[in-house]
Parts: structure tokens; C-alpha cells; sequence
């Protein structure tokens, strides 16, 4: 054989051989491959080794199975009483048919942005300022409802949309922080107000129960003094009481001692009558009269009382 042959043999082996390991493909677990043979579609491989066959097949789409987000550029849109602000909306979305995504719409990505910012525009057209600013929630449901039925056809699941940033015009910032500024100094001014009669009252009540709790002590030193007067009094009264007792009881036990004197007195006067009267019944020739002989019968007379007492 010839060595150019060799040579030739040697160049149409090594491109053989290229071609041949070129058309080795291996997926990766995140991603789709979508093929095509002979300009139609084929097949969609997964995970895993794959071979083409050379001049045949050729891979149309290497599509992500990962969800994916998308910041769109702020978007013009109409309220519904005539203001243009400024929208930006961030969409979560997911491939989940490989095939229809691939021949399903040219640049998806693109289309859901179109479609994101006609759907915004209809959905703040029937909003008004205040709606808009205060219904993020409810803007957010009605796109990804709308987004999600509409990106079926392309193979796509939207997730989830958020709207990101809501920039009215100016002059509409600048009246809203005024009229922010304004609710704020009149909700100040409503709570100074409040804690202003919330400390009157306090105030007021303080008073009140001073001079209640003033009067209720003044009645009770009252009620205490009182007390003890009528207590004072009424201890003085038992001690009247006691030393009339003690008096009387004395005045008894001294008339009880003067009775017993006065009868003693008399029974030894009455003794001396009877002894007189037995001298005269005697033989004397003499009769000794006393001198107080009036007073022995004033005696006599007195014990007799006595003696029916």
C-alpha cells in the first residue's frame, strides 16, 4: 500500500472516529434534550448516555427542567381613574413538556412577557389608584391564573407571579406623602388629644378618690373618737356607779355598826334598871337614884324602836 494511502486511510479513520465520539451525548439531570431526525422531531432524551447518528439527527433544543425567574422591565399601564404608573412583575415559571416548548411558541420567554404585560394592563384597567396600591395580592393571583392557562400550550407552568415595584407619577408621590404627612400630624394630634383627657381623667379620679378615702378617714376619727368618749364616758359612769355601790355599802355597814352600838348601849342602861329595881325590892333603906335616870327611859324608849325595826 502506498504511504499516501496510508495517509488518507489515517485522516478518513481519525474523522471517523471524531465524528463518531462527537456523537456521543450525555444528559444531565436538570436538562431535556429534544431531537430531531432529518428535520423532524424524534424524540426527547433524559438522563443518560446517547448516541446520534451522524448527518441524520441532531439536537434541536437542550431545555432546563429547572424553574426559572424572570424580572421583566417595568411596564406602563392605564388605572381606572386615568393614572399611568409604572408596573414591574417577576414570574416564576417551569418547562414541563420539552417538545411543546420547543415548537409550542418562538421564544417563549419573550411571550410571557408580552402576555404578562397585556394581562397587567387589563387587570389595573379595572382598578382604581388606591385599589392598585392596596391589591398586590389579588393582582398576583388573577396573573398567574391567567399566565398559567395561557403558557399550557407552550409546555410551561407559571408558578407564581409578584408584583415587584408600583411607580405612580410623580405629582402623585408627591400628593400621597403629603397626604401621608397630613394623616400622620392628625392621628398625633388625635393621640396627644387622647392621652390629654386619658391624664384629666386619671387626674380627675385621683381627686376623687382623695377626697373620698379624706372623708371616709375623717369619718372614721370621727367614729373612733367618738368611741372612745362614749367609751370614756361609760367607764366613768361604771366608776359613779361602782363608788355609789361602795358607798352605800358603807352607809349600810355603818348604820349595821351604829344599830349594834345603840343596842349594846341600851341593853347595858336596861341591865342597870333592872339592877336598880332589884334594890328597891330589897332591904336597903337607901335608894340611890341616878342622875340620868330621864336619859335610861329616853334609852329604853329607843331600844324598843329598835326592836320592831
Amino acid at each position: 500500500m502506498q504511504p499516501w494511502a496510508i495517509v488518507v486511510l489515517s485522516i478518513v479513520g481519525a474523522i471517523v472516529l471524531l465524528i463518531l465520539v462527537s456523537s456521543i451525548k450525555i444528559v444531565r439531570q436538570t436538562d431535556k434534550y429534544v431531537i430531531e431526525r432529518l428535520g423532524g422531531y424524534l424524540t426527547t432524551w433524559g438522563v443518560g448516555i446517547h448516541m446520534l447518528i451522524p448527518f441524520f439527527d441532531r439536537i434541536s433544543q437542550r431545555v432546563t427542567m429547572k424553574e426559572q425567574v424572570k424580572d421583566f422591565d417595568p411596564q406602563p399601564v392605564i388605572t381606572k381613574d386615568n393614572v399611568t404608573m409604572q408596573i414591574d412583575t417577576v414570574v416564576f415559571f417551569q418547562v414541563t413538556d420539552p417538545k411543546l416548548y420547543t415548537y409550542g411558541v418562538i421564544n417563549p420567554i419573550s411571550a410571557i412577557e408580552n402576555l404578562s404585560a397585556t394581562t397587567l394592563r387589563n387587570i389595573i384597567g379595572d382598578l382604581d389608584l388606591d385599589e392598585t396600591l392596596t391589591s398586590r395580592d389579588i393582582i398576583n393571583a388573577k396573573m398567574r391564573s391567567i399566565l398559567d392557562e395561557a403558557t399550557d400550550a407552550w409546555g410551561i407552568k407559571v408558578n407564581r407571579v409578584e408584583v415587584k415595584n408600583i411607580l405612580p407619577p410623580k405629582d402623585i408621590r408627591d400628593a400621597m406623602e403629603r397626604q401621608m404627612r397630613a394623616e400622620r400630624e392628625r392621628r398625633e394630634k388625635i393621640l396627644l388629644a387622647e392621652g390629654q383627657k386619658r391624664s384629666a381623667i386619671l387626674v380627675a379620679e385621683g381627686d376623687k378618690e382623695s377626697v373620698i378615702l379624706n372623708a371616709e378617714a375623717q369619718k372614721q376619727s370621727a367614729i373612733r373618737h367618738a368611741e372612745g368618749e362614749a367609751q370614756a364616758i361609760l367607764e366613768v359612769k361604771k366608776a359613779e356607779a361602782e363608788g355609789i355601790k361602795l358607798i352605800r355599802e358603807a352607809e349600810a355597814a355603818g348604820l349595821e355598826m351604829l344599830k349594834n352600838a345603840k343596842v349594846d348601849q341600851a341593853v347595858l342602861t336596861l341591865k342597870s334598871y333592872e339592877a336598880l329595881a332589884k334594890v328597891a325590892d330589897g332591904q336597903s333603906t337607901k335608894i340611890i337614884v341616878p342622875s340620868d335616870l330621864q336619859n335610861v327611859a329616853s334609852l329604853a324608849t329607843a331600844v324598843a324602836e329598835i326592836v320592831k325595826k
